[in-house]
């Protein structure tokens, strides 16, 4: 596997998804844009993956920004990367984190993810408390509060003093089997 082959299975291994039809690749285009701020066409990343079939080479700025979402500077460090011995290597993706308390301010809001199709918005309230604005296919409701100190991707979300109208506070899980994605909107 050259290391164009790879990048694209870390970035499906990212993503829990594989890039199979063209809403694949329109997720793909809108989680780049929403993690780096920088618009990726779907076309170019279908070619990339060789969905649409033309024998073009990607661009290095391609390169560079599909290696930025990954967690790494640039192509080049990504190479790097892919050259050490495989217990040197490391993906900056599956251990990308968010210290609530060092990364976030009170009002800033993200984005969270996890399978099967799982998305809750959350505004960062201070105080280690979020809320919930928005949600689709989970329990969290909008309205709902909770308490969370990290975020690491990939990984479980494990909520504290999650409050659902009158109900007592409980713990809560999300993404217990395939970890959690974040972003900030």
């Amino acid at each position: 596997m050259d290391n164009r082959d790879q990048l694209k299975n870390d970035i499906e291994v990212a993503l829990h998804r594989q890039m199979k039809t063209p809403k694949d690749f329109d997720f793909l285009s809108e989680r780049i844009y929403a993690r780096l701020h920088t618009m990726v066409s779907r076309t170019t990343l279908m070619r990339m993956w060789g969905y649409v079939d033309e024998s073009v080479e990607p661009r290095e700025s391609t390169l560079d920004l599909l290696a930025q979402f990954l967690g790494y500077r640039h192509w080049k460090e990504y190479n790097d990367k892919a050259l050490l011995p495989k217990e040197q290597q490391s993906n900056p993706v599956m251990s990308r984190r968010l210290s609530v308390k060092e990364g976030l301010n009170n009002g800033d809001c993200l984005r969270l993810t996890w399978q099967p199709d799982r998305t809750c918005d959350v505004k960062y309230l201070g105080c280690l408390k979020f809320t919930a604005t928005a949600s689709e296919n989970t329990r969290l409701q909008p309205g709902d509060t909770f308490e969370c100190s990290m975020i690491i991707e990939g990984e479980p979300l494990y909520l504290d003093n999650l409050r659902q109208g009158e109900k007592p506070a409980i713990a809560y899980v999300c993404g217990k089997k395939s970890g959690v994605m974040f972003e900030f909107v």
